[in-house]
């Protein structure tokens, strides 16, 4: 799996490879980024879902909860997912990142990985209820985490990123269907990291 050498601006890795993602690593600076680590960790209502596998039930490895603006509905891997309002910081980088990008988003899922054992297997964020051909903004704050995508067909086509506390990773066009990514687990002793990942929903 190759790591993609990304500078301090803001990239997009695309033409032959096929991918069309962009990452921006300072995206918030540090003292805004500590700032919202914490008060997200302390007040966001994080909630612990299971999902079913294969018929089988099991806990979800992470913390999550889902914000929208309009009392969106969203369900992924038959969770009943709870919906809230966004709160006024949700709100203010929802703005950013429609200042940085020419993509709309109304919603925003969080997930808390609460150590190196709470993962994301390897998907795609592909549900009915974010339309064809869905894009997807991811903030980072708190611990780095490598992040892994790979090409449903053409298996040499992998990469992973390390997500920086404050970073911003932008998944355009076909990064759901032609490709899948994951936060795989790590054996290291590392702190909580909280993943924001705003999204369209129809």
């Amino acid at each position: 799996m190759i790591e993609l050498p990304y500078k301090n601006k803001f990239e997009t890795l695309k033409g032959t490879t096929g991918l069309n993602i962009s990452y921006l690593p300072d995206f918030l600076n540090k003292s805004k980024s500590d700032i919202l680590y914490k008060k997200f960790l302390d007040n966001i209502p994080w909630q612990k879902y299971k999902v079913k596998i294969f018929g089988k039930t099991y806990d979800q490895p992470r913390l999550t909860s889902f914000h929208s603006i309009g009392n969106k509905k969203y369900n992924y891997s038959q969770i009943g997912i709870k919906n809230n309002l966004m709160t006024k910081d949700l709100i203010n980088l929802l703005n950013q990142i429609h200042d940085k990008t020419n993509y709309r988003f109304n919603s925003v899922l969080l997930n808390l990985y609460r150590d190196g054992m709470d993962s994301n297997g390897w998907h795609s964020d592909n549900e009915p209820e974010l339309g064809d051909n869905p894009k997807i903004a991811s903030i980072t704050l708190g611990e780095e985490r490598f992040f892994h995508i790979k090409h449903k067909y053409k298996k040499n086509l992998r990469y992973k990123i390390l997500l920086k506390h404050g970073s911003l990773l932008i998944m355009g066009d076909k990064s759901q269907t032609d490709w899948v990514h994951q936060v795989p687990k790590t054996k290291k002793k590392i702190n909580p990291r909280i993943n924001l990942t705003y999204r369209y929903i129809y």
